[in-house]
Order: C-alpha cells, then sequence, then structure tokens
C-alpha cells in the first residue's frame, strides 16, 4: 500500500515559495509542488493566474468573515477539497468548465454527510481493531 504514495515523484513533495500581491501587498506563499500544481488547475479552469486565483480566494474568504490565520493551510485545504470533489465524482476535471457554474451550497452539504458517515465508519472499524 505504501508504494502507492512513496513512489510518488520526489518533486511532488518539494516545497517551493512565491511572491506575490495579494489584495496590494506583496507576500510569500510556500506551498509543495502537489499543491501549487492543484491551484495552477483550478486557476486554469477559471481563466485566472494562480496570483489572481489566490487573491480572489483571499478576498472572497474575507468577505464572507472567515479569519485565516494560517493562508497556506487554507490553500492546502482548497486544493485538497478540490480533488476530493473530483475524486468522489461530484465534480468533473473538465478544464473548459468553470466551479463558478457549481452548486456549491448543495455540494457542501453532500460533502458534509460524506465525511459525517466516513467518520462514522472510521470509528467503527478503530473500535473493532482494538
Amino acid at each position: 500500500m505504501c508504494q502507492l504514495f512513496i513512489g510518488a515523484n520526489r518533486e511532488l513533495w518539494q516545497s517551493s515559495t512565491r511572491s506575490m500581491r495579494v489584495d496590494g501587498v506583496v507576500t510569500s506563499i510556500r506551498l509543495e509542488t502537489f499543491f501549487w500544481d492543484t491551484l495552477e488547475e483550478i486557476g486554469f479552469r477559471e481563466d485566472l493566474s494562480v496570483s489572481q486565483l489566490i487573491t480572489k480566494l483571499y478576498l472572497e474568504s474575507i468577505e464572507a468573515g472567515h479569519n485565516i490565520s494560517n493562508f497556506t493551510s487554507f490553500l492546502r485545504v482548497c486544493a485538497g477539497r478540490y480533488l476530493a470533489l473530483i475524486a468522489d465524482e461530484k465534480l468533473q476535471r473538465d478544464m473548459s468548465a468553470s466551479l463558478a457554474n457549481v452548486d456549491a451550497d448543495g455540494l457542501i452539504g453532500e460533502e458534509d454527510s460524506l465525511r459525517e458517515q466516513r467518520k462514522a465508519l472510521f470509528a467503527k472499524k478503530e473500535l473493532a481493531i482494538q
């Protein structure tokens, strides 16, 4: 099982720092190549550069009243959720389809329900293992 993960291209977990302007402020963001690649894919779908995507995510999160004290973690979760939604077949990996047309509230509800189901399944298995 582990070979699936440890056999992956080493470049995927190499970190790199990119400097960009977010809301008029120059900042540096350090992420692993895997996350940069995923953010590039999301940006491509939305016809945005990675810098534009990150700025959009930042501004919309502030507008929604979120306090993002660890913005790089937020970006990792955004990338992970995007890929999880594709894996769960809630999104198509169609580079020409904008995410702006997705029923976000409906997907979030489904995602929350699925997460709770998985947590219950994992807890049940953990009890059986003990």
